[in-house]
């Protein structure tokens, strides 16, 4: 068994769901494990299990920031490869998903919700800060979670690069889990154009309405240019993942076309790419 992922984050922000879609993907799922028992489990594998996620939150028995993070290092160092992921979610939207599901906060039993979000983040904070991957939740629907867990971490991938293209739209910010961020909102917009601003990048109208732009071919050209050869660069330094966001006003239009566009030219080169819209799949 070679790769063992602990995947941590904030109560309300996804974690479970996380869990469920990792096991979807390969994975053998084990949520609030004793890291004092962690040994055992990897001396009994299962004969068809190639990877193991870990779900580790401050509910879990003796629970201590310290203690995982010194477990990965010490599994590092035994050859495993071991990553942390870390599932998030702005304040706001876990004080909101809280009240709608009458929920109270672990942390917050006799207090308001803000108070246990607020001590746990404080906590989690040395998890956040070394994690391989942060995964905000704010803004994904259950749809784009699986999609990017998937394109993270399927282990039926073997240990290709696998790459996500994303788009979104700067009014809601910039995605957090991206590792490239490219800013197309130089080309020609079709929100000013009446019989467009209701459709989206993936239309056939939309897509024809931007390569009419000049600018579009020359920036998909040279990025394609740019990025081909650092793929290899990136598999050869064991990164098996990458994501590539786009980013437009709305999220709606030019990212839409621009992400779909170099999605097929990945697959075409030979890579495992997969694709999430965050602002119309929402």
């Amino acid at each position: 068994m070679k790769k063992i992922l602990f995947v941590t984050g904030l109560s309300g922000a996804g974690l479970s769901t996380s869990l469920k879609y990792l096991e979807d993907t390969g994975y053998e799922v084990f949520d609030n494990f004793p890291l004092y028992i962690f040994d055992s489990l990897l001396e009994t594998p299962k004969k068809d299990s190639k990877a193991i996620a870990v779900g580790i939150d401050s509910r879990t028995r003796d629970f201590s920031t310290s203690s995982v993070l010194e477990k990965i290092r010490e599994l590092i160092n035994r050859d495993y490869d071991c990553k942390l992921l870390f599932i998030d979610c702005d304040d706001g939207e876990l004080q909101k998903r809280f009240n709608e599901t009458r929920r109270k906060h672990p942390m917050a039993k006799d207090r308001p919700v803000t108070d246990g979000i607020r001590m746990e983040r404080n906590i989690l904070r040395p998890l956040q800060k070394n994690a391989n991957l942060i995964i905000d939740t704010t803004k994904l629907s259950v749809h784009s979670l699986r999609n990017i867990i998937k394109g993270h971490f399927d282990v039926s991938n073997g240990d290709n690069l696998t790459i996500t293209v994303m788009s979104f739209g700067f009014k809601n910010g910039a995605p957090r889990e991206a590792d490239i961020i490219m800013d197309v909102r130089f080309l020609a917009n079709p929100h000013w154009i009446p019989e467009l601003k209701s459709l989206k990048g993936i239309d056939k109208e939309v897509g024809e309405y931007i390569e009419k732009d000049s600018s579009f071919s020359l920036f998909i050209d040279n990025f394609k240019n740019l990025m081909q050869p650092l793929f290899s660069k990136y598999k050869n330094e064991g990164k098996s993942y990458l994501t590539i966001a786009f980013g437009c006003t709305g999220g709606h239009h030019r990212s839409v076309f621009c992400a779909k566009t170099i999605k097929y030219w990945i697959e075409e080169i030979g890579y495992k790419a997969h694709i999430y819209h965050r602002d119309i799949d929402i």
